[in-house]
């Protein structure tokens, strides 16, 4: 992680993914899975990943809610959402966010890499590298 976002961390306590991203590692990532499928395999891999908890669930509209705590009892709420772009193929954002009105000093963007990484693999095989 650059010293860049560390400096921006220190005002900012939200990160998040999108398609018009700068920074090539915070893209939408798209997978050529159905969204049945990929909410399959995106839900069975987040809850193996340590620190992290799965709080809810919402298969209808394809949000996954986590948790994480810091070492110094912060607490940043993650929000998952996995988006059908066509009937073979899905696409997957990431939103974190701290409690609380401090900086965050590049915490929700390591918790993106993170679950970004755990996904990637997991879902290497079917990943797509544009829309």
């Amino acid at each position: 992680m650059s010293l860049k976002r560390t400096l921006v961390g220190i005002i900012r306590s939200q990160e998040g993914t999108g398609d018009r991203a700068k920074d090539p590692q915070m893209k939408t990532r798209y997978y050529n899975l159905s969204r049945e499928r990929a909410w399959e395999e995106v839900s069975s891999t987040l809850k193996k990943i340590p620190g992290f908890k799965v709080l809810h669930e919402v298969h209808s509209v394809g949000e996954i809610t986590l948790e994480r705590k810091t070492g110094f009892g912060r607490i940043m709420d993650i929000t998952v959402s996995i988006v059908s772009v066509s009937p073979v193929r899905s696409a997957i954002d990431i939103h974190s966010a701290s409690r609380g009105s401090l900086g965050d000093l590049g915490a929700n963007y390591r918790n993106i890499l993170t679950l970004f990484s755990a996904l990637d693999k997991k879902l290497s095989q079917y990943k797509i590298d544009q829309p």
